[in-house]
């Protein structure tokens, strides 16, 4: 049986602990959902900026106050459309054998807030270790590796002329500046640059090239 992948990508605030998560989006089979905190500002017109900017996926964005009632709506998200489902978490260089970046901020946070871990029975992989062991993203002698120029290597698709951005430090300002619907297409064509590597590897590279794991916590609270 094939599980059925879900990509997600985190936008933060930075890469320090006392940092904090602004998106969480996930590529779901019938489009894209997006959870965003506003730090309490004002974001309305959000979800008419994305639809018209985005015209082949079907785009959800919500909007929360703070960190943590973003933090709480993925977990109420999460319990509600992956438990029971046959689905792989997916994301792109989130939690690798050495490191990673979605997965241990996303812990610290929930750690932080003192909030229940949600990916409870959900299967995970990395996409980064298939694509750049078993793909060759080599361009002009130097290694394309990151998700943004893998994509762009492998599928040259249409997701590069979505983001708004060259880099994931432009969301850090577009946060702070309140452009709210700028740093949603961002973290829509991340996830859609995830979830569509995930494909490429799907056709061309066997199962136990994913490296599955488990991310159910030893004890749960």
């Amino acid at each position: 049986m094939v599980l059925e992948q879900v990509a997600f990508d985190i936008e933060t605030t930075g890469f320090d602990a006392v940092d904090v998560v602004t998106t969480v989006g996930f590529a779901v089979p019938l489009g894209v959902r997006v959870f965003v905190q506003t730090d309490g500002r004002d974001a309305s017109g959000i979800e008419a900026a994305v639809e018209s900017a985005v015209s082949e996926t079907l785009v959800s964005v919500s909007t929360h106050a703070c960190e943590r009632e973003l933090l709480l709506a993925v977990s109420e998200f999460v319990a509600e459309r992956f438990r029971d489902e046959d689905i792989l978490l997916v994301a792109y260089n989130g939690e690798t054998w050495n490191g990673g970046f979605d997965l241990p901020f996303l812990r610290t946070r929930y750690a932080h807030r003192e909030l229940a871990w949600p990916f409870v029975d959900a299967p995970y992989a990395d996409m980064m270790p298939v694509v750049t062991d078993r793909f060759n993203t080599t361009v002009d002698g130097a290694d394309q590796g990151g998700l943004v120029t893998a994509y762009d290597v492998l599928c040259d698709g249409p997701y590069g002329d979505l983001d708004p951005f060259d880099d994931s430090a432009a969301a850090v300002a577009a946060f702070e500046d309140g452009r709210f619907a700028e740093l949603v297409l961002h973290n829509v064509a991340d996830v859609l640059r995830t979830r569509a590597l995930g494909r490429i590897a799907e056709r061309y590279c066997s199962k136990s090239e994913f490296q599955v794991k488990s991310l159910t916590p030893t004890r749960e609270v």
